[in-house]
């Protein structure tokens, strides 16, 4: 058996590692879905800077390699990803200093193998593709609704990642239901400011929900209660998701569609106005693409960075100065 790919998922709040074994592209078609063995996690050092982080990591990956021989690492990592070159070129404040990171020179010089690195919403359409709700098919989009709102547009088993590493940026979308709604990026009227979590909870304070329903889970329950203004803020959420959803599909066509993210669990008021939304916007010949829940699992990013990892691997990505 070949030896496992030594895989780490950094995010703004936590750091996951496991040894994955079998998620090459051959093992994509084999019934048997890839399998992970010591996954582990620590919280992210995220406001400490760089050096404190990928620190972090290669400690956590060293306690999971255990002395494994492995054949590569694959990074999975918060911020834009220039894979070519193993640097971050852009990323929020929720990691202090990330912007400008060479990811791969520390972790290759700690265990002496390649390393790749990917987005982590881009990781994640990758597993997603590989091993889920994409298995199978040609072409997947993933959305991701959570903290933010991302994407990833796979296409024979290779994620999109466009010319600066950018694509999928779904949160990034206008639409009318959010104008006058600051975004994250500083702009105005984008999707992620107004249906992202953070988003919801304040479009339903300003709709008049109960100010103790502070948190997601919460304000889900008090929807599928019943609560007249949490209903209303998924609906509007839900809705202006769908239609960002349906427009990609009109310009995209994927084969599928793949749900995930903390809203996706929020239940039948969101999802019933996603789907209001893709119909209203969709065009008759793509109307009826299935639109389905994730179903890689919650390592979905691990493991696509290992496939990723894996496929550098068979055909080597000659990395920029």
């Amino acid at each position: 058996m070949p030896d496992p790919v030594l895989a780490l998922d950094l995010g703004g709040t936590k750091i996951r590692a496991a040894l994955v074994h079998g998620a090459g592209a051959d093992d994509a078609a084999r019934p048997a879905p890839p399998r992970l063995d010591r996954v582990a996690e620590v919280p992210t050092p995220a406001t400490v800077g760089p050096a404190a982080i990928l620190g972090a990591a290669a400690e956590l990956a060293e306690q999971v390699r255990a002395g494994a021989q492995v054949q590569a690492v694959g990074l999975s990592s918060a911020g834009v990803i220039d894979s070519d070159r193993g640097r971050v070129s852009h990323a929020t404040d929720s990691l202090t200093g990330w912007a400008g990171t060479d990811l791969l020179t520390p972790l290759a010089d700690r265990f002496g193998v390649p390393v790749s690195a990917l987005n982590d919403v881009h990781a994640h359409g990758l597993g997603e593709a590989r091993f889920g709700a994409g298995r199978d098919r040609a072409s997947l989009l993933l959305v991701a609704v959570g903290t933010g709102i991302g994407g990833c547009h796979v296409l024979d088993g290779r994620a999109v990642l466009g010319s600066h590493g950018a694509a999928g940026h779904v949160g990034h979308m206008p639409v009318p239901e959010a104008e006058g709604v600051p975004c994250p990026c500083g702009r105005m009227g984008h999707l992620e400011g107004l249906a992202s979590g953070p988003g919801i909870l304040q479009l339903a304070s300003r709709l008049g929900a109960d100010p103790a329903l502070t948190g997601g889970r919460a304000l889900a329950a008090a929807a599928n209660a019943g609560d007249t203004a949490a209903r209303e803020a998924y609906r509007i959420a839900g809705l202006a998701t769908g239609r960002v959803i349906g427009a990609l599909l009109n310009v995209l066509d994927p084969e599928v569609v793949a749900l995930t993210g903390g809203v996706h669990g929020a239940g039948a008021p969101w999802r019933d106005a996603v789907n209001a939304g893709i119909a209203q916007e969709a065009m008759d010949v793509v109307a009826a693409t299935p639109v389905l829940p994730a179903s890689a699992g919650e390592h979905a990013a691990l493991l696509g960075a290992a496939a990723r990892a894996l496929d550098d691997l068979a055909a080597p990505v000659a990395t920029l100065p």
